[in-house]
């Protein structure tokens, strides 16, 4: 699967590292999808990360501490040697599966939880 460097100015925020301007200009956008995308080796640390789609998504060395992705899709994303210290994670997205993409860059896995 190649990753994506879509042409969208939120997505270029991000990439700039311009995550406070990110977050003011994100509530004109009906959703955020960056499925499959490219954040390797960002700082994105502030980030409001409610109902975006990072399916598929590389976050290698990113800065992600203290992040909330409790409201967002991480199916498939992968956190090798991310900073991952205070981070909020869905329910749907296992502990051990968490630490081995840190640990070994798997691309994680959601799980069906009944409620």
């Amino acid at each position: 699967m190649a990753l994506r460097f879509p042409e969208n100015p939120l997505y270029e925020l991000l990439r700039d590292e311009k995550v406070e301007e990110f977050n003011s200009q994100r509530e004109s956008a009906q959703q955020i999808d960056f499925h499959d995308c490219d954040f390797r080796g960002l700082d994105l640390r502030g980030l409001n990360a409610i109902g975006i789609n990072f399916s598929g998504c590389y976050f290698r060395a990113a800065d992600l501490r203290g992040i909330d992705f409790s409201r967002s899709i991480l199916d498939g994303a992968s956190l090798a040697a991310a900073q991952i210290s205070g981070c909020y994670f869905p329910k749907d997205i296992d502990a051990a599966e968490i630490s081995v993409s840190v640990d070994k860059g798997i691309r994680m896995r959601a799980r069906v939880i009944s409620e």
